[in-house]
């Protein structure tokens, strides 16, 4: 657009409301996020300085645009470019541009459904192990029960059964210590000179460096062995550059396998613990699903057949991920000026689209926040799936969805065949940080 191009954006918040409002947004922003689109409209703006315009969104139209119609003109932003690469290194979570697309092009053959296949009496033994260790007959926190679950599924698919539990353990430790500390770091930008000068920033870097050791070690073992595994870290010491022919570095390596970790163990123990909670909480839905995997069992054996005909199980696992989407915001930055929907945006505009807020958009969903898995049945699916968005949308859609959807399958049905749910927990407790973690979800289960 032309030097003297007039530029409009949506109604905006008043900077005085959003500084009342500060504290509260640091702690919870979705409460607030809620009453601003319920004033202003599906899409908000907020001037930052003279000339800087921040836009949140749960607009069907915008979120499709920015993210597929459109999506060349809108890279990520800062916060995950420079905040999260500090840590996490240049993977596919946080590059850009030509290099992030000559990643995903290497990577994406390891997840195609046929390797995923290859995965799944490894990740099924997996589930099997950890839900013996359940407790019974007591309520118990759902949360750490499931994040020890997702941690040791997404482990023992990347590295089967080649790595230490001690290893495995402190992998574990640095990626929660490290992200408790980003999440300060973003929440609280004007502490940054305290938290250089404290040494914080130093000790979350070292730790970083600690994790990046430890993956190094576990990929030169692997380098040296002459034994056969079949696991992703196989898959992607394999992989090849279309260009050049040669495998990747192994600081690009470990930067991969540091964001399989993140992407692949928390936002599956966010979904899988919501999910329980409402089983738990609809016991009809519960003995629905009960009542098609013992269908499903009795016509085949062949785990790979039983996932591909749980269509009620998949539609309850769909609902709770709309309710609840463990990736409940992302943001975009367009590198040109552009017209969005109907507004004029200058480049280097943030964009956020809430995934959280447009689930539960009225103007898509009829009865938003009841928990009604048939919408993602027979032809209502069709119509639930053009505004619902588990895994974001378009090329940079996540590169895992089909082994999150595997991993969850399998461990909704274990645990439903063998024990039957409830859930203590009236009003579900949330904590949005990087992903929507689920906070004092109490259930207890007792043997069928």
């Amino acid at each position: 657009m032309s030097a003297g191009t007039k530029y409009n954006y949506p109604n905006q918040l008043s900077i005085f409301r959003f500084f009342l409002d500060s504290e509260g947004v640091r702690r919870n922003p979705i409460p607030f996020h809620k009453r601003y689109f319920e004033k202003l409209g599906d899409s908000f703006s907020l001037k930052i300085g003279f000339s800087k315009y921040l836009i949140l969104s749960r607009d069907n139209e915008i979120a499709q645009y920015i993210l597929v119609k459109n999506q060349k003109n809108y890279h990520k932003s800062k916060f995950q470019s420079v905040y999260l690469s500090k840590y996490l290194g240049k993977g596919l979570l946080t590059s850009d541009g030509d290099f992030w697309l000559k990643q995903r092009r290497l990577i994406q053959p390891a997840f195609h459904k046929q390797k995923m296949n290859m995965l799944v009496d490894n990740m099924n033994n997996t589930i099997s192990s950890e839900i013996d260790n359940l407790k019974v007959n007591e309520i118990f926190n759902a949360f750490p029960a499931m994040s020890q679950l997702a941690f040791n599924v997404v482990a023992k698919s990347l590295f089967e059964f080649s790595i230490s539990e001690v290893k495995l353990h402190r992998i574990k430790f640095i990626i929660e210590e490290v992200q408790k500390f980003l999440v300060k770091e973003i929440r609280l930008p004007h502490k940054a000179l305290w938290f250089s000068l404290s040494g914080q920033v130093e000790k979350h870097l070292k730790l970083a460096q600690e994790n990046n050791q430890i993956i190094q070690e576990i990929i030169e073992e692997r380098d040296s062995s002459n034994e056969d595994f079949n696991d992703l870290l196989n898959m992607l010491m394999d992989t090849r550059y279309e260009d050049t022919g040669e495998s990747m570095s192994m600081q690009q390596l470990i930067d991969e396998i540091k964001v399989l970790f993140i992407a692949g163990h928390e936002t599956t123990a966010n979904a899988l613990t919501f999910t329980l909670h409402f089983l738990g909480k609809h016991s009809d839905v519960q003995q629905k699903v009960f009542d098609e995997i013992t269908e499903i069992e009795s016509q085949t054996d062949d785990v790979i057949e039983q996932l591909q005909k749980m269509s009620y199980l998949n539609a309850v696992l769909n609902e709770s991920m709309r309710l609840y989407p463990p990736a409940w915001i992302t943001d975009r930055q367009n590198v040109e000026d552009d017209v969005v929907g109907n507004f004029k945006i200058k480049k280097g505009t943030l964009i956020g689209i809430s995934f959280f807020e447009l689930h539960r958009n009225p103007k898509y969903w009829e009865n938003p926040d009841e928990f009604i898995p048939e919408r993602f049945l027979g032809e209502q699916k069709k119509q639930s799936m053009q505004y619902f968005y588990p895994f974001g949308a378009g090329p940079r859609m996540c590169i895992g969805a089909g082994f999150a959807i595997y991993e969850m399958c399998l461990a909704i049905s274990q645990i439903v065949k063998r024990y039957v749910i409830e859930s203590n927990t009236d009003t579900i407790e949330f904590n949005p940080l990087v992903t929507l973690k689920p906070v004092n979800v109490e259930v207890s289960f007792s043997r069928r």
